[in-house]
């Protein structure tokens, strides 16, 4: 009996179509062009998923450096005198007391002067 593959492979091009909904052109519906799009978005996506840590972590230090810089100290010297006085508060933390808490900002700056 001849065996065709219809279904299964209906279902495994249709996966990648679904996928490629929303790209322009023939991208979106002809099969092998949606397959070259999908495979390069699903390597940029887990490439960014790994550059967006990065992203943020840098978002973090700059904030945190100018809310340092506006209490007259730097970056380095904040981050220094934190670990000195064994504080463990990591830079999302800061970063986040920098911007809605000011005041709480500062007393961990002095506890970081000190």
């Amino acid at each position: 009996m001849r065996v065709k593959k219809g279904f299964k492979a209906r279902r495994r091009r249709n996966r990648i179509l679904k996928l490629a909904k929303g790209y322009r052109g023939r991208r979106k519906n002809c099969y092998k062009r949606a397959n070259q799009a999908v495979e390069r978005a699903l390597d940029y996506a887990s490439r960014d998923r790994a550059r967006k840590k990065r992203d943020f972590r840098s978002l973090w230090i700059v904030r945190i450096n100018a809310a340092a810089r506006s209490l007259g100290l730097s970056y380095s010297k904040l981050i220094a005198g934190l670990s000195k006085a064994k504080v463990i508060i990591d830079r999302k933390v800061l970063a986040d007391l920098a911007v809605a808490d000011p005041k709480g900002f500062a007393a961990v700056a002095q506890v970081a002067k000190a």
